[in-house]
């Protein structure tokens, strides 16, 4: 096998040496903008080329554009460095492939979730030794588990097991998920490995990238600079990550009429969520699984009987099996998420309608109200008293994957859609909508009667 020098920064050294061992399968590097990512997975490529000759590589990201124009030019870059010759090895951009002289191959592949190839079919039958994906955070956790299935070529032909290497700034996504909480948490599973690297985690990198990194706004500074992953620099989110954190914090709200709003599970996965609030301060959340439509609606008859909620607060999600409970509790609001947005009327001219200043078209009512609890939240005025570090993290992280879509584009305002977010958060944000829903109550404004004085 030929040999090689190669120059790597201690991090890059760890993790190269986790890419060697027998038994992790999964490795995320990264973190953080400047910690030599893209040249870690073009050197592990490289070396794999040469020490298995005959052997397939796939380098990927999510678009193929954006690869030649960065990780691409990287590899190159590792060539010159590594000392390779231009004789041993041949670029065929039409095929999307990099060929060696020993017959190991690398393909570059667009691994992004278009809607006509759900299923990745662009991928072909290709079997892969091994694959590096870069800034897999642009990526669904659909493409990564599918790109994972190809690696099977020569696996016991060449005595290695299958190794996908992935690399990314901080996301709230799958990578959030399955790598840096459990990592966290310490409960990495053995076949899964996270390396944190950050910019002065690289010494090779100059001095001034790190000073461009102290000039960016607070959330992309935290995210690229610190490696804090509970930051998003998303401009489509709707909730910053500090205001939701205030609500544990800023002291009782909770002054005024009591309600309920209940979220009400639909599959075997979902929870039922049930809080009661005073005014806008919450006072208790319950989390149920497995119940019957009955049993849900005797739980919440229940604690608005010990509380003395009238049904007229109480408001259920009537979407799914939802509706059973409002059959079920005669007097309650059903809450569909679908319906018209609520048309409010101005106190002093009930012949004029509108939707929120400054009249927003909303798609939908759960849109209206999710943009409703923003304005609460970011303004201080919702609340929540407790120590349940469960149910603060599971706030937070429903609430941050509620975002706007499509931006940039005109026409009415609307959310992301639940699949979107369930692909982010492995699970329905059932907490996020029990909350949204107590926003419907604020929608509801009653006018004054209007009076004309001759």
């Amino acid at each position: 096998m030929r040999e090689f020098l190669l120059k790597l920064s201690p991090k890059q050294e760890e993790a190269f040496n986790i890419l060697l061992d027998n038994q992790t399968t999964e490795l995320f590097y990264g973190g953080g903008a400047g910690g030599g990512k893209s040249y870690l997975g073009c050197v592990w490529l490289v070396f794999c080329c040469y020490r298995y000759p005959g052997s397939r590589w796939l380098m990927g990201r999510a678009r193929l554009k954006t690869l030649k124009e960065s990780t691409l030019l990287t590899l190159f870059h590792v060539f010159k460095i590594l000392g390779i010759k231009k004789n041993e090895w041949a670029y065929h951009p039409i095929e999307g492939v990099i060929r060696f002289t020993n017959g190991s191959d690398i393909y570059l592949k667009d691994l992004f979730c278009y809607p006509a190839d759900p299923e990745f079919d662009s991928l072909g039958s290709t079997e892969y030794t091994g694959e590096f994906i870069d800034e897999i955070s642009e990526l669904t956790e659909k493409a990564k588990n599918i790109a994972m299935s190809r690696i099977r070529y020569k696996l016991d032909e060449f005595g290695v097991i299958p190794k996908l290497l992935m690399a990314s700034n901080p996301a709230k996504n799958f990578a959030y998920r399955e790598f840096w909480k459990p990592w966290k948490e310490g409960t990495l599973p053995n076949f899964r490995k996270f390396v944190p690297a950050l910019v002065q985690d690289n010494p090779f990198i100059s001095e001034h990238y790190r000073e461009n990194l102290l000039k960016l706004d607070k959330n992309s500074r935290e995210r690229l600079l610190y490696g804090n992953w509970n930051y998003d620099d998303d401009p489509s989110r709707l909730f910053e990550y500090d205001k939701i954190n205030d609500i544990f914090t800023i002291g009782s709200t909770g002054q005024g009429q009591r309600y309920i709003s209940a979220d009400i599970a639909r599959f075997g996965s979902d929870k039922t969520i049930i809080i009661r609030w005073t005014g806008l301060g919450i006072d208790e959340i319950k989390i149920r699984e497995k119940l019957s439509t009955k049993e849900v609606a005797e739980l919440i008859g229940h604690i608005a009987q010990l509380n003395q909620i009238p049904r007229s607060n109480i408001v259920i999600d009537e979407d799914g099996i939802g509706g059973g409970v409002v059959d079920q509790m005669k007097g309650v609001h059903g809450f569909i998420n679908n319906s018209r947005p609520i048309e409010i009327k101005k106190e002093q001219n009930p012949t004029g309608f509108y939707t929120l200043p400054p009249k927003h078209n909303f798609s939908n009512l759960k849109t209206q109200c999710y943009f409703k609890l923003a304005g609460y939240i970011n303004e201080g005025k919702i609340s929540y008293n407790t120590g349940d570090i469960k149910i603060k993290e599971m706030i937070v992280e429903d609430l941050e994957q509620i975002k706007v879509k499509d931006i940039d584009k005109d026409g009415k305002i609307a959310i992301i859609p639940k699949e979107d977010i369930i692909e982010s958060l492995g699970h329905s944000p059932d907490v996020g909508d029990a909350m949204m829903m107590r926003m419907y109550f604020e929608l509801l404004v009653k006018c004054r009667p209007y009076m004309s004085i001759k």
